[in-house]
Parts: structure tokens; sequence; C-alpha cells
């Protein structure tokens, strides 16, 4: 695989860091701008829709740039937000400023992940794409409990700094490592044209799969602190290590989804959130031990990343005339399936069904992802379009040879 990647990971690292360090940071900053929680929670909000905003916006704008030139104004964007974080004088300003490090958020995963499968061979692009996101799953092992430690000890402010100072080494990463002729754009056909790209049934039923898929994550996965204490017993002083173990499970299942998408994409994809219905159908089980509901944690991970690499190229697949954009509007996708998913799963515990019902929750909701999934999968067979998995590479440039190693 090409070092180039280790360069879209280090950007993917900084990007997971700061996206999910606020919910550990959250009484800090409460009490440092003498807000309440709920109104700190609005940070969470502001960032979330930045991503959904930015995610295709910027895609589209940029679709004539070099792509090498896009990935590292995005993560120089990232920068200039999360410093403005760190030196927000107050709420309104630190939602602004949160907002802002959401924009490049989803594009640069979309622009991204058409650079990663550029830059490899026809059956690599599912691995290539894995390992990009590689550097979001393990954010949620190391970065994300390293960053809330920096923020308990030194101020949250301090934290901002350092995710700072990670988008600065993705910056060099990226400019030393994106060769300069693997990172063309394609021909465009302006704004335009671009979104007329997504105009067609597969691709909003890819979308709609994504949204369904991770919004079954998202609504146990909001809640699994309360689980976690209230139901299977665990001190409150170790739900970040057993949180670490998610992201062990979510590294594990994005390595092993991107390698099996390359062999059956829509295999992988099926196979993805039948196992993440089944693990959350079993949850309020899992959740009554403690060695179970460990185990639950870690497996809920493993089977919601089987699917983040299949469902991203299928999006890319789908619209292959603007990959970045569509690829930049499933990003977009993921983060409308957070917001979502926690909703309805709050839905289920505000309804009286138990501090374990969001569970149930999202096993359905990944019925749902599958009944979307085989529709689109019917609509294909319709239209006579093969089902292997493979990107239309026509509009991406020929690499060096050397690349494909």
């Amino acid at each position: 695989m090409p070092l180039a990647l280790l360069a879209l990971a280090v950007g993917a690292f900084g990007i997971g860091t700061t996206e999910f360090v606020m919910m550990g940071l959250l009484p800090d900053v409460a009490d440092d701008l003498h807000i309440s929680i709920p109104a700190a929670g609005h940070l969470v909000s502001a960032y979330a829709l930045g991503v959904v905003i930015g995610a295709p916006l910027l895609a589209a704008v940029t679709a004539r740039m070099s792509r090498r030139t896009v990935l590292i104004a995005l993560m120089g964007l990232f920068v200039v937000g999360n410093a403005l974080s760190a030196f927000a004088p107050g709420d309104d300003s630190l939602l602004a400023a949160r907002f802002l490090s959401g924009l490049p958020h989803g594009a640069f995963f979309g622009v991204g992940a058409v650079v990663a499968t550029s830059m490899v061979a026809p059956e690599r692009k599912a691995r290539s794409v894995s390992l990009m996101f590689l550097g979001l799953t393990v954010a949620n092992i190391a970065g994300v409990p390293a960053a809330t430690l920096m923020g308990q000890h030194l101020g949250w402010r301090a934290t901002f700094l350092g995710v700072s100072a990670i988008g600065l080494a993705a910056i060099a990463a990226l400019a030393l490592l994106i060769p300069r002729d693997g990172g063309h754009a394609a021909p465009s056909t302006g704004l335009r044209g671009e979104l007329a790209a997504l105009r067609s049934l597969p691709v909003w039923l890819a979308l709609g799969t994504t949204v369904a898929g991770f919004g079954a994550l998202f609504a146990a996965y909001s809640y699994v602190t309360p689980m976690l204490t209230e139901s299977a017993g665990f001190a409150e002083s170790n739900v970040t290590l057993l949180l670490a173990l998610f992201g062990v499970g979510a590294t594990a299942g994005n390595l092993l989804g991107g390698r099996l998408a390359d062999h059956s994409l829509r295999g992988t994809l099926f196979g993805g959130l039948a196992s993440l219905g089944a693990v959350l159908a079993l949850f309020p089980l899992l959740m009554r031990a403690e060695w179970s509901a460990a185990l639950a944690v870690t497996l809920l991970g493993t089977a919601a990343f089987i699917t983040g690499s299949p469902l991203q190229l299928m999006v890319m697949e789908k619209a292959s005339a603007a990959p970045s954009l569509a690829s930049s509007a499933n990003q977009a996708a993921f983060n409308l399936a957070n917001a979502g998913g926690a909703w309805i799963g709050g839905l289920a515990i505000a309804a009286g069904f138990g501090v374990t019902s969001p569970a149930p929750a999202g096993a359905a909701l990944a019925v749902l992802g599958l009944g979307v999934a085989s529709v689109a999968y019917a609509v294909d067979r319709r239209r006579g379009i093969p089902s292997a998995g493979r990107i239309v590479t026509s509009h991406m440039p020929d690499e060096p040879a050397a690349l494909h190693h």
C-alpha cells in the first residue's frame, strides 16, 4: 500500500480526535464558560452541523482543483477552526469555531477516499479506504482518551491546541507523501454537473443505507455509558477503558471490512448489517454482566465498522461522474445517522422501555438498512448493473505502476 495512505490516516486521526473529544470535555467547558451542560452540548451539534453543510458544499466548489491541494487546504481550515476553539473568549465564539472545525471533516474523508482508491490496484480499493479510516478508529483508542486527559489536567483549551498540532503534522505528511501527479481532479462539468450526478435513485439508496445502518450504531452507542453503569454495574471510572474497547473493535471491523469488501462489496455490506442487528438485539442480555457487557461493546464496534468501507465505496460507485461529491455526501449521511440514531434511542428511553432499550431500537434500524440495501440490489439487477462492487475508474488518472504495491 502507498505511503500516501499514512498521510490520509494522520488527518483522519486528528479529525476523529476533535470530533469525539468534546463529549469528554463538556463538564470542563461548561464550568469554565459558566454555561449549563445542555448548552455545552450544543457544541457537539455545531460540529455535526458543520460536517453536514461542509461535506457536499466544499467537495462541489473544489471539484476542479487538484485533490492534493484540496486535502491540504481542508486540513488548513481544520487547524484554523481548532486554534480558534482554543482561544474562544466565550460560548458563542466557541460555537462558531466548532462549526468551522466541522466544515472540512466530510470533504476531507470524501476527497481522501477518492485519492486513496486512485493510488491502488482495483482489487485493493476497499482496503485503501479502510486504511484511511484507520486513523478515525485509532483516534477512539488513543487520541480521544489522551486528549481528554490533557484537557482535564491542562485545561480544555490545551486540547484544541494539541489537535491543531496534529493538523499541522497532517498537512506536512500530505505535502510530502501525496504525489503531485496522483491528486489531479477529474474534468468537471461545474457545480451543476456535480450535483446532477447525485440525482439518481441508486445514489440515494446508497446514502439511505448509510443513514439507517450507522443510525443503528448511534442509537445504542449514544447511551452506552448509562447502559454500562446502570445495567452492567461498572463504575464510571471504568467507562473510558470500555470505550477504548469499542475503538479496538471498530479498528478490527474496519480492517476486516476493507479486506472482505475487495472480494464482495455487497456481501460484506449485507453481512455487516446483519451482524450489527444481531449484536444490538442481544445487547440487553449482554448488559447483565460485566464480562459480557465488555464483549458487547467490542462486538458493536466490530460489526458497525465492517460496513464503513463498503458503504463509502458503494456511494462512489453509484456516482462515478462526481466521486468526490458523492463520497463527501456519504460523510454527511454518517453525521445525519449520528443525530437521528441518538434521537431514536432517546425516544426509546423516554417511552419508559429501560436504559438498554436504545439497542433494540438500533437493531430495528439495522434491519431497515438491510431492507434499503436489498432494494438497491434489486434496482441494480433490474437495470442490469453488475454488483461486483468495483468502482468505475475511467475518470481517475492513471498511476505509476510503483504505486500498486
